[in-house]
């Protein structure tokens, strides 16, 4: 099964497989179902290059959710360079993790629907995770901001109050709101 391999010597077949990821993307966010039809035309490019990128539905899907996931752990080192630890886990938490968590309610049914099988989904799910937030709680924890006993399971497990947001709603500060509760219990 191909996940959506692409050539890395074309320029314009990056954009285009980078474009229909996007465009994807946004729209598992707010359903389950997945039209190559309208992904085409909102990404801006014909429905062929769709099927010769993701020549299935759940080939999309999957390449959908693995970017998803790689980009949560990948992007924490750069947050850690940018900012302190407490706006580097605010930042992750509210730009990068509750966005995901929005898409994975229609991406999680989208998979349910489209896989024939447990073992052809990703399965390193819940170890980014857990890798991107034992960074983000170490480097709090080195700077003095949280308490050295803070479980990083118990943390997601609190952030999990993330999958509720509703992308139409002011799920900013309620994230927001969810991550003070949650730092309160951290802090030393």
């Amino acid at each position: 099964m191909t996940t959506g391999s692409v050539n890395p010597r074309r320029a314009d077949t990056r954009r285009n497989h980078e474009a229909i990821l996007n465009t994807a993307a946004r729209s598992l966010a707010c359903s389950e179902q997945v039209s190559f039809n309208h992904i085409a035309k909102q990404a801006g490019v014909g429905v062929g290059t769709v099927y010769r990128h993701f020549p299935t539905t759940e080939a999309l899907i999957i390449a959908v959710y693995q970017r998803e996931l790689d980009h949560l752990g990948e992007v924490v080192p750069e947050l850690l360079d940018r900012h302190e630890p407490e706006q580097a886990l605010r930042t992750w938490v509210t730009d990068h993790l509750a966005h995901y968590m929005m898409t994975k309610r229609g991406l999680a049914k989208a998979l349910v629907a489209a896989t024939s099988s447990p073992a052809e989904l990703p399965v390193n799910a819940h170890e980014t995770l857990v890798e991107a937030i034992t960074a983000l709680l170490r480097a709090n924890v080195d700077a003095g901001n949280i308490r050295s006993d803070v479980n990083p399971e118990t943390v997601l497990r609190g952030l999990g109050g993330l999958f509720y947001l509703n992308p139409k709603s002011e799920w900013r500060e309620e994230t927001a709101d969810l991550l003070d509760l949650i730092w309160r219990g951290m802090s030393v």
